[in-house]
């Protein structure tokens, strides 16, 4: 009761200061007032008649006014709206958030009535342990996926993307990941999602048992882009809450491209000059800050490991955010159409992925099994044409023939259906059966 008590004086300002609305374009307010008291990321409530206050920040500052941008739509404000200043967005998680569903602020949207508030203040744009203070990756965290645990192994505290155009099976493969994942603790980020979408991705791919371990944060594709941006702080700022209590925690969020769409809308309003593809430059300064949050805590703390998807648009996977996400991240998985219109699920192309924590995350008993199969997948790759043609005949190669016959098997071992979990010993024990019981027929010559 004590802690409650002061947590809510805490929140008591004891001072008011506020502006006016001089000029509204679009859905970028300018507001005159006390500016010297303001910064850029300062916190307005917009006052309006008959409606609760419309939440704005401050994003830039031209002459004698403060450029600001809603959170929510501006129906109600006119000139001379009184703009009230107010501290930075935070919040106060407790372990009972978990099971729950909250939007960018940290309120329920479930419909599971009021969350309660932890005495420890969180702010939404926390900074990354220093370099020098934090911990190295740790051992290899079991996925449930048997492509990932075998070919492209994930450790605790390790930051990989999963990049992928629409429609390829992102959302299928995160739900997999939340509920079969070995992490104590799930913080699931849905920014910029399809409104019907979100229930769907809850009730039927997470599931009940996912969702137990897990805190669901959504902003849907109709939000502002704050709205959208802070859903993405959000999901990093309980990673770390958690992180600091030791924990497990495997973040994931969908989608970092809308993320930098968000961050892009924010730019253009503030008056930043587009530079690459339309994103200004902020959204690129931003990135790096964004990702570095994940990976390991500092001493005595727990590790938050990240999986962050990139929606390539038109499947190009060079275009800047891909590109961007790449060079910050330790790893990549990529998934392709193609291999999803095969109808072979998760659509992983097992050699264009890579982790960087390879060789050393995977079991010195099977790595070199694994590196076999991966050369048996290329060398099928190189001569896949000829083989579709018709045009390469059996026994001109014995290493294209094995590559022929261990096709098929290869590719049930990476088919994998949404309720089904594999540990990573067992991926190593069926990937060993596939590759005996083929190679014991005829040397595989490599």
């Amino acid at each position: 009761m004590v802690q409650e008590l002061i947590s809510k004086l805490e929140d008591i300002n004891p001072r008011h200061s506020f502006g006016r609305v001089a000029s509204i374009q679009g859905h970028l307010v300018e507001v005159v007032g006390p500016l010297f008291e303001m910064s850029v990321g300062s916190m307005l409530h917009i006052h309006v008649d008959g409606r609760e206050p419309i939440k704005c920040e401050v994003v830039g500052f031209s002459s004698d006014r403060a450029l600001c941008l809603p959170y929510s739509e501006l129906d109600g404000i006119r000139l001379g709206s009184r703009a009230e200043l107010h501290g930075p967005a935070v919040v106060r998680p407790t372990k009972g958030w978990l099971g729950r569903m909250i939007n960018a602020f940290g309120e329920p949207i479930d419909g599971k009535g009021p969350l309660g508030r932890g005495h420890d203040t969180v702010s939404l744009r926390g900074k990354p342990p220093a370099a020098h203070k934090r911990m190295r990756v740790g051992g290899p965290m079991d996925l449930g996926v048997r492509a990932l645990n075998t070919f492209v192994t994930l450790c605790e505290g390790q930051r990989m993307g999963i990049f992928a155009g629409s429609g390829v099976g992102k959302s299928v493969l995160l739900s997999m990941l939340a509920r079969n994942a070995s992490s104590e603790v799930n913080i699931i980020g849905l920014i910029g999602e399809r409104g019907r979408e979100v229930q769907e991705f809850v009730e039927d791919d997470l599931g009940e048992e996912g969702l137990k371990r897990s805190i669901v944060v959504v902003a849907t594709s109709d939000e502002m882009a704050l709205m959208r941006r802070q859903a993405a702080y959000l999901t990093l700022a309980l990673s770390e809450f958690f992180r600091k209590q030791g924990k497990q925690v495997l973040c994931m969020m969908d989608s970092v491209t809308r993320f930098a769409q968000a961050q892009r809308e924010i730019g253009l309003a503030a008056g930043e000059p587009p530079t690459s593809k339309g994103y200004t430059p902020t959204v690129f300064a931003e990135l790096p800050k964004l990702l570095e949050r994940a990976g390991p805590g500092e001493k005595n703390e727990g590790a938050v490991t990240g999986l962050f998807t990139v929606l390539v648009e038109g499947d190009n996977h060079n275009e800047p955010v891909a590109d961007a996400v790449r060079g910050i991240l330790d790893g990549h998985i990529v998934m392709e159409r193609a291999i999803a219109e095969r109808g072979r699920y998760p659509a992983i192309n097992i050699l264009k992925s890579v982790s960087r924590t390879l060789p050393k995350a995977a079991d010195p008993a099977f790595w070199p099994d694994v590196l076999k199969a991966r050369q048996f997948m290329a060398t099928y790759s190189d001569m896949e044409e000829l083989i579709r043609l018709g045009a390469y005949k059996q026994g001109s190669d014995p290493n294209v023939d094995l590559a022929i016959a261990l096709h098929e098997p290869l590719e049930t071992f990476l088919t994998q259906n949404k309720g089904e979990a594999t540990s990573i010993e067992e991926g190593y024990q069926a990937l060993q059966s596939i590759l005996g019981t083929q190679t014991a027929t005829g040397n595989s010559g490599l």
